[in-house]
């Protein structure tokens, strides 16, 4: 698979399987990138809520995903 955008920032591109580029990855706080490492039934959920708020203009700091 190639690679595609970054759906945080116009420049960055993301890997095959992961959510963010790098960079916006690492904005996230600790607790947040915990949250979204978690592979269980409700990932889809959590991953959903990142891009949600991604939308909405949140800061990638200021993200948090409910559990």
């Amino acid at each position: 698979m190639a690679p595609t955008r970054c759906p945080a920032c116009p420049d960055g591109m993301k890997g095959p399987g992961k959510y963010l580029c790098i960079t916006c990855w690492y904005a996230l706080s600790d607790v947040t990138r915990r949250a979204l490492n978690r592979r269980d039934s409700l990932a889809f959920g959590r991953l959903r809520q990142l891009h949600r708020q991604i939308a909405d203009g949140v800061l990638l700091a200021e993200i948090r995903i409910a559990t």
